[in-house]
């Protein structure tokens, strides 16, 4: 079978929800993915930063397969020999005191809102089911039906309601108007501190530090979302560190596995995490002595490897190399480490043209809401490859 067989196979028996490059990957190392004709590509997006480890990590193999051989689920109803570990190297590495670990990303969103609205209840005082919690245009926090409540964006909306109350949206980078919006029935502000799916969203420098302060005085806790931007993918192990800001839940997923599992988790000091009580919330699969393993593993390699370090470097030097591009197409490069997005003009025919051409020159890229191309490679990549890659996307970025 060719790439083609398995594009007829997938249109065929699979539901049409997504709107891939159509190209069938087949094996991948490092920074580098191969297709079903032996043809390689630059990943320059990363599984959506689930892979900032690189493709395959050995490291991270060898924990699964060792683990995979001995116990995988025990489910937890019984403890296994992994987690506590995974917890230690957690809130070693965090800062924080506790975690919850669940399986994927939305999953994990939905547990913080849960525990938000606990700790509004219990600790706050807000009247029981009264609770708000405030969000911000252009959000993407999962395809939850909850979460698709507190959604901007249509395409997620549509057809899919009714929604799940309690959530109250302001716009974006505006400090001031999640200040206005607070009620005494606000358990929480939820924030991406960078928004991914948006288009690499960049808010002013101090936003988030005025946020993390107003929500202090207003006795409100501040949940960022760390998923696509945790873990060094913007430079720093978190996003919300750009400004020196701790929030009170932070949420990760993505590369907790280094793209080798499903785990996400939910990152609180003792007394927000503590309220949670046995029977109140959990997954069979959360926690399970392979993903701890895994995950483990994975946290060790970003340590280890100094990703977050080769993120910063690699990240600017990349940016910068983007920014001295001057082609007509371009409206602007912004970004942090290695998570940049290249906005085009209206007038440019849309980004998923400039993908497929990139494709073509060996380049995997991907639009994001219509005009923005992102690009988030592996965080091992290394000058050389970038280097290699920047005359393709010159080129492709002249065309006409």
């Amino acid at each position: 079978m060719d790439g083609k067989d398995f594009i007829e196979l997938e249109e065929k028996y699979g539901a049409h929800n997504y709107h891939p490059l159509d190209v069938v990957i087949a094996k991948a190392s490092g920074v580098w993915v191969t297709d079903t004709e032996g043809k390689e590509y630059l990943d320059c997006l990363s599984a959506y930063s689930a892979v900032n480890q690189g493709h395959v990590h050995p490291k991270i193999l060898s924990a699964l397969i060792e683990q995979a051989q001995k116990v995988t689920l025990t489910s937890r109803a019984f403890r296994n020999d992994k987690l506590g570990l995974f917890y230690q190297k957690l809130s070693e590495m965090t800062g924080y005191e506790m975690s919850l670990p669940m399986n994927s990303g939305a999953e994990a969103v939905e547990t913080a809102i849960k525990l938000a609205r606990k700790w509004g209840y219990e600790v706050k005082g807000i009247p029981q089911d009264q609770a708000e919690i405030i969000v911000v245009d252009g959000n993407f926090h999962g395809r939850t039906i909850s979460i698709i409540s507190c959604s901007t964006e249509p395409a997620y909306r549509k057809d899919f309601g009714p929604f799940t109350p309690g959530f109250i949206t302001v716009p974006y980078n505006s400090a001031h108007a999640i200040e206005k919006a607070i009620t005494p029935n606000t358990a929480a502000v939820m924030i991406e501190p960078i928004q991914g799916e948006a288009g690499v969203i960049i808010p002013d420098e101090g936003y988030l530090r005025e946020v993390e302060k107003i929500c202090y005085t207003n006795k409100v806790l501040l949940v960022s979302d760390e998923i696509q931007t945790g873990l060094g993918r913007t430079g720093k192990l978190f996003a919300a560190q750009h400004e020196n800001v701790r929030p009170d839940i932070t949420i990760i997923g993505k590369a907790l596995s280094g793209g080798f599992y499903p785990i996400s988790a939910v990152l609180a000091d003792r007394h927000i995490m503590g309220l949670f009580k046995p029977g109140e919330h959990g997954s069979t699969f959360g926690g399970n002595p392979l993903a701890a393993a895994i995950g483990y593993a994975a946290l060790s390699v970003i340590e280890d490897e100094k990703l977050v370090e080769n993120s910063e470097a690699m990240g600017a030097y990349l940016l910068d190399q983007l920014s001295e591009i001057n082609s007509p197409h371009i409206k602007e490069v912004r970004g942090k480490g290695l998570f940049i997005g290249l906005e085009l003009n209206p007038g440019s025919g849309g980004a998923r043209r400039f993908c497929e051409a990139l494709k073509e020159r060996g380049i995997l890229a991907k639009e994001t809401h219509h005009h923005t191309i992102r690009f988030a490679p592996p965080l091992v990549i290394d000058k050389q490859t970038i280097d290699w890659a920047l005359p393709r996307i010159r080129e492709v970025l002249f065309l006409p």
